[in-house]
């Protein structure tokens, strides 16, 4: 399971099953479950946490130090769920104590190739990160949200689930769940309609979904206003996520 050509420091701590590939580097306060695959020239080092069923494909970067000027080699995390794939050139960072000392990421993402992720973010479930999308410092991310290549991410924004980028796209405001954005800097275009038809969901909640965006994007209120009348609108879970998205942001939302 284990390329001979490997170097894995005794303080790792492997499950049996994990496969290795040669010229490999794992460092200690690494922990590594069962089902992994790691590729060839990969280096992880820690502290680092990987869940089951990772694949890390070859020269792939995972859990080192961070590029923030701040750090001062304070003992920072990486943890990382299961189910992920993780492609050629990604580079992953740890945490700063600025932070909550974490940069962590969730379940079943696609990291495509030279996806970066810098420190302290925290990322969600089912996301695909397209080639060389750059994801800043202390970024937030839901679930299912998909970024187009070479999108770029501006430090502190918060993407809500589902949302999407089209590529090249550089985010220097907070996305709402659902919706879609793109342009440098990316601007407000639609809301993700057709994937939300995908997940088989009502007509009704879509119907809804579209007056909640027209309500924020095409009527002109302040944000607060426009929140004021989505909390008017029959109550829903999907609703809420937009409705909970909107009020999180702190650095304002893509117009």
């Amino acid at each position: 399971m284990i390329h001979p050509t490997a170097i894995i420091d005794p303080a790792a701590r492997l499950a049996e099953d994990v496969q290795v590939g040669p010229w490999s580097m794992i460092g200690p306060d690494v922990e590594i479950d069962s089902g992994c695959v790691i590729g060839s020239h990969v280096v992880i080092q820690g502290p680092t946490r990987i869940g089951r069923n990772n694949r890390i494909f070859q020269f792939a970067s995972v859990g080192a130090e961070c590029q923030d000027k701040k750090y001062r080699g304070e003992p920072t995390r990486l943890e990382i769920g299961d189910d992920n794939v993780i492609r050629e050139h990604v580079t992953i960072h740890r945490g700063t104590v600025q932070d909550n000392s974490l940069t962590r990421i969730g379940d079943r993402n696609l990291f495509m190739v030279a996806v970066h992720v810098a420190h302290d973010c925290l990322i969600g479930s089912d996301n695909i990160f397209a080639n060389t999308t750059g994801i800043a410092g202390h970024v937030h991310i839901g679930d299912g949200v998909i970024l187009g290549g070479m999108t770029g991410v501006h430090q502190f924004c918060k993407i809500g689930s589902y949302a999407m980028s089209a590529g090249c796209s550089l985010i220097v405001k907070d996305i709402p769940a659902y919706v879609m954005v793109g342009g440098n800097p990316a601007s407000a275009r639609s809301m993700n309609f057709e994937g939300m038809r995908r997940r088989g969901w009502s007509a009704e909640v879509i119907s809804n979904l579209r007056q909640a965006y027209k309500t924020v994007y095409r009527q002109g209120h302040t944000l607060e206003q426009a929140i004021a009348q989505l909390e008017a609108l029959p109550s829903g879970t999907e609703l809420q996520y937009f409705i909970d998205s909107l009020r999180a942001s702190e650095r304002g939302i893509t117009r």
